[in-house]
C-alpha cells in the first residue's frame, strides 16, 4: 500500500476552507486508501512571531478538530511533528545537502519575508530554511505521494531534489516522493475578500468562517459576503472571474450539497435566497464536526492517548529511516 503524509500547521483556527478543501477528504479518502499520516506540524508554527500558549492551545484544537472531522486512529496515523524527534534530527541533515539559493527562491519565502518586513518585523532565520523540516516531514517516513495544493508544490519539488541529491552523494536511502495535485474538494475565497482565500491567520475573521464558530456567527458572516455588482446587476451567474463573491457562494453551497455551481446558479434570481441557503448549508455541514469536537473536549485523555499512539507508531516509522541517513552521511553510530 502506499503511504502518505499531509500536514496542518496550528497557526490559527482551522477554518470552512481547510475542511473543505483537504480535511474532508482525507477523513473521506486518503485515510482509506493509503498508509496515510496526518501531522500537526507545530514545529512550522515558529518561524514567525507566536504566543506560546497559544500555540498549544492551537495545536491541540488542531488535533481534536482532526479526530472530530472523521480521522480514525485505527486507520491512520496522527501525531504532533514536535513528538516526534526524527523530524528535527533529519532536518538538519538535508540542510547540509540543500544550498542558501534554493531556499531564497521559495515563492512562499519571499512573500512571507516580505509582509514580515513591511510590518517591521525581522525575518527568522527559520522562516527561511523551513522548506528544508517540510522535506525531513517527507521523507522521514518513505513517503510515495504528497498531496498538496499548487501553493505547496514547489516544497514537494524540493523534498525530491534533496532525497535525489542525498541518494547520489551518500547511497540510496530516502524513496523519492510524487507530487499529486489531489481533486480539490472545493476552493473555498474569503467571503470579504473573494480574490484571496480563506485563510487560518486572517485576522479580522469577518471573511473567514472557522470550524468552531457558532451557528449564528456563521449566519452572520455569510449574510454579509461581498458579493458583485456590475452590468449584470444583482443576477446570480456563476462567473469566478466577474463575480467572484457570487462564484464562492456557489462553490461553498456545492461543496455542501453534492451538486455543479453552474447548475445551483440556475436556481436563484437574487443573492439573498443564495446567501440564506449557504449559510445553512455550512451550518448543517460543520454541525457534526462541531458536535464531536466537544464530546472530544470533554474526554481530553482519550485525545492525549491518540496524539501519543501515533507518534509512536510514527517513531517506529521514521527511526530507522533517519539512522540509515545518519550513517550514510557518515555519522558515528552512538555506542
Amino acid at each position: 500500500m502506499k503511504r502518505v503524509f499531509s500536514g496542518v500547521q496550528p497557526s490559527g483556527h482551522l477554518t470552512l476552507g481547510n475542511y473543505l478543501g483537504a480535511v474532508r477528504r482525507w477523513a473521506a479518502v486518503e485515510q482509506h486508501q493509503a498508509d496515510a499520516l496526518f501531522c500537526v506540524v507545530d514545529l512550522h508554527a515558529l518561524t514567525v512571531e507566536h504566543d506560546p500558549a497559544r500555540l498549544r492551545r492551537l495545536t491541540r484544537q488542531t488535533a481534536t478538530l482532526l479526530l472530530a472531522s472523521g480521522l480514525a486512529p485505527d486507520v491512520c496515523t496522527l501525531f504532533v511533528q514536535s513528538h516526534v524527534d526524527e523530524h528535527a534530527r533529519l532536518s538538519y541533515l538535508l540542510e547540509c545537502v540543500a544550498t542558501d539559493g534554493e531556499m531564497r527562491r521559495m515563492i512562499q519565502y519571499k512573500e512571507k519575508a516580505r509582509r514580515q518586513q513591511e510590518r517591521g518585523a525581522g525575518v527568522r532565520l527559520s522562516l527561511l530554511t523551513y522548506p528544508v523540516l517540510m522535506a525531513a516531514d517527507v521523507l522521514a517516513y518513505a513517503t510515495d505521494e504528497v498531496p498538496v495544493g499548487e501553493d505547496q508544490k514547489q516544497h514537494v519539488e524540493l523534498a525530491r531534489t534533496l532525497a535525489e541529491r542525498f541518494n547520489q552523494r551518500y547511497g540510496h536511502t530516502f524513496v523519492v516522493p510524487k507530487v499529486t495535485l489531489p481533486r480539490v474538494g472545493a476552493r473555498v475565497m474569503n467571503l470579504q475578500e473573494p480574490g484571496s482565500k480563506m485563510g487560518k491567520s486572517d485576522v479580522s475573521g469577518q471573511g473567514v468562517v472557522r470550524l468552531l464558530d457558532e451557528p449564528e456567527v456563521v449566519r452572520q458572516k455569510v449574510m454579509r459576503a461581498v458579493t458583485d455588482s456590475g452590468p449584470g446587476g444583482r443576477q446570480v451567474e456563476y462567473d469566478r472571474a466577474e463575480r467572484p463573491g457570487v462564484a464562492n457562494l456557489l462553490d461553498i453551497l456545492a461543496a455542501c450539497t453534492g451538486e455543479e455551481p453552474v447548475t445551483l446558479a440556475g436556481k436563484y434570481t437574487g443573492y439573498g435566497q443564495l446567501k440564506k441557503d449557504v449559510a445553512e448549508a455550512v451550518v448543517e455541514a460543520l454541525r457534526p464536526v462541531r458536535e464531536r469536537h466537544a464530546e472530544l473536549c470533554a474526554d481530553p485523555a482519550y485525545v492525549d492517548g491518540v496524539l501519543r499512539a501515533g507518534a509512536e507508531r510514527a517513531r517506529a516509522m521514521a527511526r530507522p529511516v533517519v539512522d540509515t541517513a545518519y550513517r550514510a552521511i557518515g555519522l558515528l553510530p552512538a555506542a
